[in-house]
């Protein structure tokens, strides 16, 4: 039974799910990664110590390795993915973009890019001051609610906007919470906002029901002691579409200083057209609940609601946070954006988890959130610290 449960496990780490319901295997098996090598390491121990000469027990043996080396494979692709990642950063941001950062911030961030005991016991967090539920609009009588996270020393903060993901059709201000706090702990005003869904609402509503959170929080911003010349913007998935296009198109109250991209959508077009295979979550019914239509009968909408589209000049700086076994936003589109950036003359970093899935980071301390936070906070403080 040990063997056939840690097959069974390992095999999420390269098999991609095929539908929504086994889609919490491929995502949290990966992050979870050191638990299943321990699994399988008992079920191996085992096999070697009641080993017996027959096909049955070597058939137990060549499974148990098997599953072992499978749930190896994040740990053993950790070292290049991080010497990749450090040589983006230090290319895009220069060598020493450390050294620009305040000495007191620094001691606050992650030591390191991975600590194996994190994955067993989770992620510290501080204490912070936190509202939730504040609500900012109610249109159409739905009532639109943000939260606000502080750290508990008083005094001007950079601030970090969230917009969570969910395929538009769902979510809350509250997910990721553990993202907002462990933020907000090291000197940010970190405010999560809200927005209508679809099928009932349908784009560009949720672009409006942010821009409507934005300008609530610019009134605000003396009494949530924010600093409105130090704001980020960062969406994860869906979340990460309406991010990209508010910091791009360069039309809101505030002026966003960087934006961070984690697995979000680029090329609707491109998107409805190519879709991943397995597809778990049906991306064209889920795009068309979102824009009412295909991209025949509404392709100027599909347009609109691309990213890609807004990229110019002069934009925030951007970091891409893409994951190569990914079948929800496939990795190429977070190259595609990056290319298209690189070639408008923007400063841009690109970071793909070779062996995570999308929403990796709903595992908060997994292998794959701690290497990609680690860089996000530093890209944070770079771009709200440094200059």
């Amino acid at each position: 039974m040990l063997v056939a449960l840690g097959l069974f496990l390992s095999l999420w780490i390269i098999v991609p799910a095929p539908t929504l319901f086994l889609l919490i295997f491929g995502v949290g098996v990966p992050e979870l990664s050191p638990w299943i090598v321990g699994l399988d390491l008992i079920a191996l121990s085992f096999i070697l110590v009641k080993f017996q000469p027959n096909y049955l027990y070597i058939a137990f043996f060549l499974a148990s390795l098997m599953a072992l080396a499978l749930s190896l494979i994040p740990l053993m692709q950790f070292e290049a993915a991080n010497a990749g990642f450090q040589l983006q950063m230090e290319t895009r941001l220069g060598k020493d973009y450390l050294q620009q950062l305040p000495t007191a911030l620094i001691a606050q961030m992650r030591p390191q890019p991975f600590v194996l005991a994190d994955v067993f016991r989770g992620i510290t967090l501080k204490d912070v001051r936190i509202q939730r539920d504040i609500q900012f609009a109610s249109p159409d009588g739905q009532r639109l609610k943000l939260n606000v996270y502080q750290p508990l020393a008083s005094g001007k903060h950079p601030a970090l906007i969230v917009i969570y993901g969910g395929a538009w059709r769902q979510g809350e201000p509250s997910n990721h919470e553990t993202f907002s706090r462990y933020i907000a702990a090291q000197g940010y005003c970190v405010i999560a906002v809200d927005y209508r869904h679809a099928p009932e609402y349908r784009f560009p509503t949720q672009l409006e029901d942010v821009q409507t959170a934005l300008n609530y929080i610019r009134d605000r911003a003396e009494r949530w002691e924010i600093d409105l010349q130090r704001v980020a913007l960062i969406g994860r998935s869906a979340g990460a579409q309406l991010a990209t296009i508010i910091a791009y198109q360069n039309q809101s109250t505030i002026n966003f200083k960087a934006i961070i991209n984690y697995y979000g959508p680029v090329n609707l077009v491109d998107g409805y057209q190519h879709l991943p295979l397995p597809d778990p979550i049906n991306t064209r019914q889920v795009l068309e609940d979102f824009l009412g239509g295909t991209p025949k009968t509404k392709l100027k909408l599909y347009q609109q609601a691309s990213p890609i589209n807004y990229v110019q000049p002069k934009l925030p700086v951007s970091l891409l946070i893409y994951n190569g076994k990914d079948h929800i936003v496939q990795p190429t589109y977070g190259k595609m954006l990056y290319e298209k950036l690189l070639a408008n003359d923007n400063k841009v970093i690109l970071l793909t988890i070779p062996w995570a899935d999308h929403a990796f980071d709903t595992v908060f301390s997994g292998v794959s959130n701690q290497l990609a936070l680690y860089y996000t906070e530093r890209f944070l403080a770079w771009s709200l610290h440094s200059n």
